[in-house]
């Protein structure tokens, strides 16, 4: 009998606890508040589908054919340039075009951690990059922070970390959104123990009322690596991310990204150019921040009528998430089941947190449910907690 033998990485793989939430949410009548799915009443179905014919009509030989690892270069022309209105100033040749941000994150993790080496995260922080790093046998060095994100002085313990990763806008799970000075406190005190920033920014375009402060990587220059997707203003069934990087380090990007899928779909990529070139998402952006600003302020007025007192939350000011801390007595995770008898779902906070703990938190979604049936979906959660 053959007998496989699973590579030391393997044991470090686990299934997403989100993921697997996301199966019991299949069975009908749950409103699900679990998964972070943007909605797909945004997707630009009719763009896509005048764009797809039109790059099937010019350029079909060259769509469908293998295609450059580093991207396709009008496309990756484009990120540059909406990026120095951001204040990052970027090359094409620095762009790299990869298979949704996970990959990116994936990529990152590849060429810079060691097995043992540290990575400094949040904490909390986006369960998915944990679940990136954790192959490479990173070690996780939570950083101490407040609401305002992590505090500057913290990042002492991350001395000697391969990078620090950072999610400034609107954060998977807590929704929280840095403050400028902190942003550049962090920069300032990172540069002087040599930390350098993965910024990961999946979320900076759904802000409600004002935009979000300039990004990190705009004042730590090469001294961060930074990555966007087209996930959540398009749609994310195109896996379509990229990652900005300094030029000393781009190269083994490229060449871990050549070993893993030689390169993103290239249709794809040239159906989404052909979609944004014109300026099409100035038009279209805006409309998913009213719909999902109405949707959070639909939450918030839920939470507030309808969870018991100790439950405490901060309402988003942009992104696709609220952030609650329960009684400390409550397990979130074992109080669940009820939840989904009761019929609603959401993603229990521990997974969020790189040494586990906290389990009196949780992570509600509002931007794949109608406002009615969120104030239907928390009415129900607060009876359970009442219960509990």
């Amino acid at each position: 009998m053959t007998s496989w033998t699973l590579a030391r990485r393997a044991e470090r793989l686990n299934p997403s606890t989100i993921r697997e939430i996301l199966k019991i949410t299949e069975r009908p009548g749950i409103i699900s508040l679990a998964g972070g799915l943007p909605s797909a009443d945004t997707f630009p179905v009719q763009a896509m589908r005048e764009a797809t014919a039109t790059v099937l009509r010019d350029t079909p030989r060259e769509a469908l054919q293998y295609a450059a690892s580093e991207g396709f270069e009008p496309l990756r022309e484009w990120v540059a340039a909406e990026l120095a209105g951001q204040g990052i100033q970027v090359d094409a040749d620095q762009v790299l075009i990869t298979t949704g941000s996970q990959q990116g994150l994936d990529l990152v993790g590849k060429v810079l951690i060691d097995p043992g080496s540290t990575v400094a995260v949040e904490s909390p922080t986006y369960l998915g990059a944990l679940q990136a790093f954790a192959p490479y046998e990173a070690e996780f060095v939570a950083v101490e922070g407040d609401d305002d994100g992590p505090l500057p002085q913290a990042l002492e313990a991350a001395r000697g970390a391969r990078f620090l990763y950072l999610l400034p806008n609107y954060q998977n799970p807590t929704g929280r959104c840095l403050p400028a000075d902190r942003r550049l406190a962090l920069v300032q005190r990172a540069a002087e123990i040599g930390l350098p920033i993965v910024e990961d920014n999946p979320y900076g375009d759904l802000w409600f009322d004002e935009p979000p402060p300039a990004p990190v990587s705009a004042a730590a220059g090469d001294g961060a690596v930074y990555l966007g997707s087209f996930s959540k203003v398009l749609a994310p069934g195109l896996r379509l991310g990229y990652v900005v990087a300094p030029r000393t380090l781009y190269p083994k990007l490229l060449q871990a990204k050549q070993a893993s899928d030689l390169h993103t779909p290239g249709f794809n990529q040239r159906v989404v150019y052909e979609v944004v070139k014109s300026g099409f998402l100035k038009e279209h952006v805006p409309t998913i921040r009213a719909r999902y600003k109405a949707q959070r302020d639909a939450m918030a007025a839920a939470l507030q009528t309808h969870l018991p007192s100790g439950c405490r939350w901060r309402a988003p000011v942009g992104g696709m998430f609220f952030w609650v801390e329960l009684p400390a007595h409550i397990d979130a995770t074992a109080l669940l089941p009820r939840a989904v008898e009761a019929g609603m779902a959401y993603v229990p906070g521990s997974p969020f947190f790189p040494q586990g703990g906290h389990v009196n938190t949780l992570r509600l979604s509002f931007v794949t449910v109608p406002p009615e049936r969120i104030a239907e979906g928390v009415a129900a959660l607060g009876r359970v907690l009442r219960q509990a």
